[in-house]
């Protein structure tokens, strides 16, 4: 018997659940890239890469392709940058909705009296 989908789900959730991982996905939402190639937008060693490139293959998020001694790396589906643009847009909403709360809150701060030290 096969998990349920949402078990499926948290799984793959799971997966994106490393900021590593997420930005190697973000570099290939944009086109495929050899290892030598990400290393520096990702700050990670070559070898701690190579692992999450792994678990990003594992996951079947990611295909490689081998030209001559280079391996390159891309998205397995686009679907996976849409992933990527909606959570975007969903953190752009919860951030601005806690900006307008933290305005609101500092507003509600100058309109209040000056305090006179402890009582």
């Amino acid at each position: 018997m096969s998990a349920p989908l949402y078990q499926l789900k948290a799984e793959l959730f799971k997966t994106l659940g490393h900021p590593a991982r997420i930005r190697v996905l973000e570099l290939l939402s944009e086109r495929e890239h050899a290892v030598a190639e990400m290393v520096p937008h990702v700050s990670i060693e070559p070898a701690h890469l190579s692992q999450q490139l792994a678990v990003l293959r594992r996951a079947n998020l990611v295909v490689t392709r081998k030209e001559g001694s280079t391996v390159y790396y891309s998205l397995t589906s686009p679907r996976v940058a849409d992933l990527l643009a909606i959570a975007r847009d969903i953190l752009s909403r919860v951030l601005a909705s806690q900006a307008e709360l933290l305005a609101d809150l500092r507003a509600a701060q100058e309109d209040e009296p000056p305090r006179n030290g402890p009582t």
